[in-house]
């Protein structure tokens, strides 16, 4: 496999990680003794940091956590997100009706005792007329914390088979669940910070483009 490199140095490599392909898969495409330092979900693309050493691993997984790394997604989701920006603060915990969800809990409700706090902030980038685009950043890192989050507040992720809707509607062309890691910010060893970012890859933004395109469709109507 041929991962798309964003940064190298002799104790770290950032790769794009494409959809389709699990960090096991990301594991034994690695150089020997190279370990991811975060994960992202198999139908989840973008920037992915790897540690090339065990010390380089503690030092980075220790930021995330500490909660010292900065983190931004981008996903399309079902319906009219009315507000233009909001937080979203529950606790999550391993959904006992399908083990492979997260569910979302609420302080004080039945079932959150020792349920893990989770925070994400959201923030709209464009309207369509039955999506909205938005940047996501998460400030805890909690399994599934943004697909489960967005399922709670009633807008579920485009394309997302295991927290989608019953009825779900999907964009044209839209093949996994849209959702893109595309910028983090982290401390580097010599104590500078760094940036990495990555481009919505073209199958999302195809998408956009057939969205954009329909809406102008409409409009002309």
């Amino acid at each position: 496999m041929n991962l798309k490199i964003l940064y190298e140095d002799d104790t770290l490599l950032v790769v794009d990680k494409p959809a389709g392909i699990d960090i096991e898969g990301i594991k034994n495409a690695l150089p020997k003794g190279s370990f991811p330092a975060h994960r992202l979900d198999k139908d989840t693309s973008g920037v992915l940091l790897v540690a090339k050493n065990p010390e380089t691993l503690d030092f980075l997984q220790k930021q995330f956590q500490q909660r010292k790394v900065e983190k931004k997604y981008v996903c399309l989701v079902e319906g009219n997100v009315k507000e233009n920006k909001g937080t979203i603060e529950t606790l999550v915990g391993r959904s006992k009706g399908d083990k492979r969800k997260q569910k979302v809990y609420l302080a004080g409700e039945p079932g959150s005792e020792g349920k893990r706090e989770a925070i994400s902030s959201f923030e709209v980038l464009q309207r369509f007329e039955k999506y909205t685009l938005l940047e996501v950043t998460p400030k805890t890192g909690r399994k599934h914390q943004i697909r489960a989050h967005l399922a709670h507040i009633g807008h579920p992720i485009a394309g997302d088979k295991l927290y989608a809707f019953k009825g779900q509607s999907i964009p044209q062309g839209l093949k996994r669940q849209f959702l893109h890691a595309t910028f983090l910010k982290i401390g580097m060893r010599d104590g500078s910070k760094k940036e990495f970012k990555s481009e919505l890859p073209q199958d999302l933004q195809k998408v956009l483009e057939n969205l954009v395109s329909r809406n102008t469709q409409n409009y002309d109507h």
